[in-house]
């Protein structure tokens, strides 16, 4: 390498880039019209030098090595142990690739060996003196693709999906408008994961999982509800996708050790989508649930394909503008698209309408919607409280998972407010429960609750292929052969009629609630979903999957039912403990009318344990009833009471009576008469 430089930089005019000068030494008489502004950047002023000049960028690493009297680099004899030494953010950030490295020095190949900033952040990463080789910027990028991104595994992969990725651009969200900004980096890991965005698009996911395991990494995607594997990749690969992901929805990808929660937004095959991104740490690296979401989606109640009884059931609770509507669901289950659709419903233009959402999933035209910022001190108590003063009509929920929300919205509900929102509950009459759980008194909640809805999502038999998966011995496009393509919701609705309302004043247990809820219309989820069965648009299977096979009766004495009838809750409620814990079925009646109740809808009769002081109808009166019923005159029933005259247990066992048990009982001596008395009636 020369001593001295062969050409004088202070003959370079001011205010040209430094590689103007290196051109020159090349001696072509293209080089001495060059122009290229000191600001260019590097990668730019190579190329612009190159092409002027009628070079390669190759032809001028020599020129530039010379100037700054460095060596040129040999990139193929890069070691692996020198990559360890620089992390692949700071490898692409200045655009540098290691080379060979000793005890002091790590030698690195750069096109811009000007860049102190560069140097110094090399030498921190390191722990060694960076020397600089000289290489041209495309050369350095193929490098760092190949040497930090698995670079054969990530092209098999591309070969394998032959998908054109030019239609997968990243959009910067600012405010209501979307700009969009075409992908200009071409590193196989962002094509590999782009590929993977639209794969799930075009599938019509609602999510995709990049789950790292021991030896491979599994993407899945949610289609339908039903989770389908679409691809394995190498350990390392998995882990560079994902923090290509971190990376789109602006997380730290350098903290590997908390769950992130972002989002992000892509335009992908023309259409806008909003992603929200969760990575949570794993034993091996980290995995990313990406849920995929359209904010242009447009959805009233007429095209949900809601069942005419239950849309008009629906529809009845919205025309309500007081109180509060509760709808209930498993994530994944449609709750937020139809409390959308209910808003929508509901915004004429004449209606002020607020939300507390967290997050926002999609955004509403004429709506004022919230977003739940913890970290600000924005929850949805404290916003529902502030929206309060915002005089709004209709306000939107969007979980109630707290007493104070809870207290909150039924003080909205109570205040000339229409209230929805969403709670964790299995089925309609639980939310009346999960409200009381959370400390709101009954006679608030029966005086506030308009309804409750629980809702679920079954798949549709194909229209393509009708269910069969297969047309002309070749698996259904449409379908991919599963017979099911698309969901239609299924949803239980509770109206708060007069017995409702009851049995919600008296506490009444849940078995009581769902059939007064029954007495007033409301059909169980099951059964919704059997009618859709019956209209042929899913099948008995789908509703087995999605909702639960019925309960089957056992027809061992242990799987027996049991029937409680105590006014007493306490009482009620340490039995029920004991029994279920027993291997018992356990249903709850307050008195002996209410017992008669329970009776007519089981389908197998019951042992009966039956206290015997009670309102309305007593044990005594119960048991008469009983024994003069051809349908019960056989009904093991046991007594219960505080009595310890022998007198009254000799009419009780004459009258009938089975057995007879003392309060306060014991629980093993409980649960061993109970028993007892299965054993005796299944030997009858």
């Amino acid at each position: 390498m020369p001593s001295s430089s062969p050409y004088r930089t202070d003959a370079l005019p001011p205010g040209q880039h430094w590689i103007v000068a290196a051109a020159r030494t090349l001696g072509l008489p293209t080089a001495d019209d060059l122009d290229i502004a000191i600001s260019t950047p590097v990668a730019e002023a190579w190329r612009i030098a190159a092409t002027q000049v009628g070079i390669t960028q190759h032809e001028l690493v020599g020129p530039v090595a010379q100037r700054f009297r460095l060596e040129v680099a040999d990139l193929a004899t890069a070691e692996a142990r020198a990559r360890k030494l620089i992390p692949e953010r700071i490898a692409r950030e200045y655009g540098v690739f290691p080379v060979r490295e000793t005890d002091r020095v790590i030698f690195v190949a750069t096109a811009d060996p000007a860049d102190m900033a560069a140097e110094q952040a090399i030498g921190f990463a390191a722990g060694r003196r960076p020397t600089f080789l000289v290489a041209s910027p495309d050369a350095i990028q193929d490098a760092i693709d190949h040497g930090y991104a698995t670079q054969g595994d990530l092209d098999a992969l591309l070969r394998a999906s032959g998908a054109a990725l030019d239609s997968v651009n990243l959009v910067a969200d600012s405010g209501p408008e979307a700009i969009s900004l075409q992908e200009v980096e071409a590193a196989p890991v962002v094509k590999l994961t782009n590929h993977i965005l639209q794969d799930a698009v075009r599938a019509g996911a609602s999510d995709i999982h990049i789950e790292p395991m021991r030896e491979e990494g599994l993407v899945r995607v949610r289609v339908d509800g039903v989770m389908r594997p679409r691809m394995t990749l190498p350990v390392s690969v998995t882990s560079r996708v994902v923090s290509r992901i971190k990376v789109l929805g602006r997380l730290d990808i350098a903290d590997r050790h908390r769950p992130q929660d972002g989002r992000a937004r892509l335009e992908i095959d023309g259409r806008v989508m909003d992603l929200r991104i969760s990575t949570v740490p794993t034993r091996h690296t980290e995995k990313a649930v990406i849920r995929i979401l359209d904010p242009r989606r447009s959805v009233r109640l007429t095209d949900l394909q809601l069942d005419a009884e239950d849309s008009s059931r629906l529809r009845g609770l919205l025309a309500h503008r007081d109180g509060i509507v509760l709808v209930s669901g498993p994530t994944g289950s449609g709750k937020t698209t139809t409390l959308y659709a209910a808003l929508r419903e509901l915004a004429d233009g004449d209606v002020n309408i607020t939300t507390i959402e967290d997050p926002i999933e999609y955004e509403l035209a004429g709506i004022t919607q919230i977003q739940v910022d913890t970290k600000m001190g924005v929850t949805f108590a404290s916003a529902l409280r502030a929206i309060l003063r915002q005089d709004p009509d209709v306000i939107l929920v969007g979980e109630i998972r707290d007493a104070e929300t809870a207290k909150t919205a039924v003080q909205a509900a109570m205040t000339g407010h229409l209230v929805l929102a969403t709670v964790h509950a299995n089925d309609a009459p639980s939310t009346v429960r999960r409200l009381l759980d959370l400390g709101v008194d009954s006679a608030t909640v029966a005086g506030t609750l308009r309804g409750a809805i629980a809702q679920r999502l079954i798949r549709r038999v194909c229209a393509t292929c009708h269910g069969t998966g297969v047309e002309g011995g070749a698996a259904c496009g449409a379908c991919t052969g599963s017979g099911m393509r698309g969901r239609v919701p299924v949803i239980e609705v509770l109206t708060v009629t007069a017995g409702v309302q009851s049995a919600i004043s008296s506490n009444a247990p849940i078995d009581a609630l769902t059939r007064a809820a029954a007495a007033g219309g409301m059909r169980p989820l099951r059964d919704a979903a059997m009618r859709r069965v019956a209209e042929r648009l899913t099948t008995a299977e789908e509703v087995d999957r999605v909702i639960g096979r019925p309960a089957e009766v056992e027809s061992s004495t242990d799987a027996a039912p049991v029937l409680l009838v105590d006014d007493d809750r306490v009482v009620r409620s340490l039995a029920r403990a004991v029994l279920e814990k027993g291997g018992l079925k356990v249903y709850e009646a307050s008195d002996g009318i209410e017992a008669f109740e329970v009776l007519g809808a089981l389908a197998r009769p019951p042992l009966i344990v039956l206290d015997l002081e009670m309102p309305r109808r007593d044990g005594r009166a119960t048991l008469a009833a009983l024994r003069a019923d051809p349908r019960f005159a056989k009904t093991p029933v046991i007594m219960l009471t505080a009595s310890g005259d022998p007198e009254v247990e000799a009419a009780l066992m004459d009258a009938g009576a089975d057995d007879y048990i003392g309060k306060p009982f014991q629980p093993a001596q409980f649960l061993a008469r109970v028993r007892a008395t299965l054993r005796r009636a299944a030997l009858a």
